[in-house]
This record gives structure tokens, sequence and C-alpha cells, in this order.
């Protein structure tokens, strides 16, 4: 469901309250980026100089599962092999930016669409992944669908090793320098969903995944 316009809206009589126009003035919005130039960070904790050994550490301890491949042409066959380790059929969604992989010669049954409530694993790619906490960064888009990372019981996550930053902060950066904003919806994913609701016991897979599995593509 797209509440795009919703949101808007609500925006809109946000800023009527406020005496000011429904769209921002092109300096408001200058007036906004000098403001966070100003502002130095606050204190960082020192996680080392190898951001993929942390993100890998922290995905793992965020009981995640990470493989690595050489280059983006094996991910296919390095996701069905991982779904043949979990005992679950080679059949997925995807994210539309992830149609040029060889899937087929891999043995994947893989549909580029939104997933439904049938469909078991979603692959997908990632906008960044941040290696102080593992925690991965998807923004959605017309062929980046937020679902396929929701729904589905096992959620596959293609990362590029180059798009591995320190921190939320670098994450949140690096969106404002490639995107100039941030879409309808952003994701921070650090595990598999879980809760503890019922006698402080963790239990995996209630809002969301029982798995995430994190495929680090060393060469992009």
């Amino acid at each position: 469901m797209d509440t795009s316009a919703a949101r808007q809206a609500i925006l809109n009589r946000i800023r009527r309250a406020q005496g000011r126009p429904e769209q921002p003035a092109s300096g408001e919005r200058q007036a906004a980026d000098d403001y966070l130039a100003q502002h130095a960070r606050g204190p960082m904790p020192d996680i080392g100089t190898d951001v993929v050994a942390r993100f890998r550490e922290q995905a793992l301890r965020m009981s995640d599962t990470v493989s690595e491949v050489a280059a983006s042409a094996q991910v296919p066959a390095e996701v069905a092999a991982y779904l043949d380790g979990i005992a679950v059929a080679r059949r997925a969604i995807a994210w539309r930016t992830l149609s040029g992989l060889p899937w087929r010669e891999a043995g994947m049954e893989v549909e580029c669409r939104p997933p439904s409530n049938d469909d078991l694993v979603g692959i997908t790619g990632a906008f960044c992944a941040i290696a102080e906490t593992g925690t991965l960064m998807l923004l959605s888009g017309p062929d980046t669908w937020s679902s396929a990372s929701l729904l589905p019981e096992t959620h596959v996550a293609i990362l590029p090793a180059s798009r591995i930053v320190a921190s939320m902060e670098d994450a949140f950066a690096l969106a404002r320098s490639e995107r100039g904003g941030l879409p309808r919806a952003v994701n921070f994913i650090s595990g598999p969903s879980r809760t503890g609701d019922i006698e402080q016991t963790i239990v995996l897979g209630a809002h969301g995944p029982y798995r995430v599995h994190v495929i680090l593509v060393r060469d992009e």
C-alpha cells in the first residue's frame, strides 16, 4: 500500500500550523544542511580499521549467518547452496535490481517481484551496512521493495564489501551524498526478527524473518 500521499498531507498540515508554505524553500533546505555541517559528531567507539571483519563479527553476534563470494556472478550458486543447507526449496522472490544475476544457471527459481504470503525466501541487496553494529541499511524504491526483507521467513541479503561503513552516522552521510535525501522507507536490519515478551525468553521470527543470511561480495 502506497502511503506517500497520506504522509505528505500530514507534513503539509504541520507546516501550515507553523505558518510555513507547504513546500520547503531552497533556502530552508540549505539552512538545514548548514546546521548539520556545523555540528561535530559525538564520541565514536574504536572499531578498528577492518570494517568487513567487524561487520561479520557483529552480524554473527546478532544471529545472522554470513558467507562470502569473490564476485557477484557467484551469488546465485551461493544462495542455492545456502538453501540446500537449511532444507528450503530453491525458490525465491528478489529485488528487480538483482534480475541480471545468473539465477537459472544455478538451479534457482527466482521471480523479481514483491512477496506474497506463500513466498518463503526473499533476496535483497543493501544500500550499505554498518560495521559497528552488524546492521544492514535498506532503502525502499520502485525496484527495492521493503516487504522483500520483512515478509518471507528467510531473508538473504547480498552485500558488496565496499558498501560497509563504520557507523550509523556514516550510513546517513552516505545516503545524503548519494541520494540527496531519504526515500519513503529506510529499514535497519540487525539479525532475524526476535522478541523476549514471554518470560524474557528470546524467540526468533516473531515479527519477521526467522533467518537472515548475508552474502558478502568482495569485488564490489
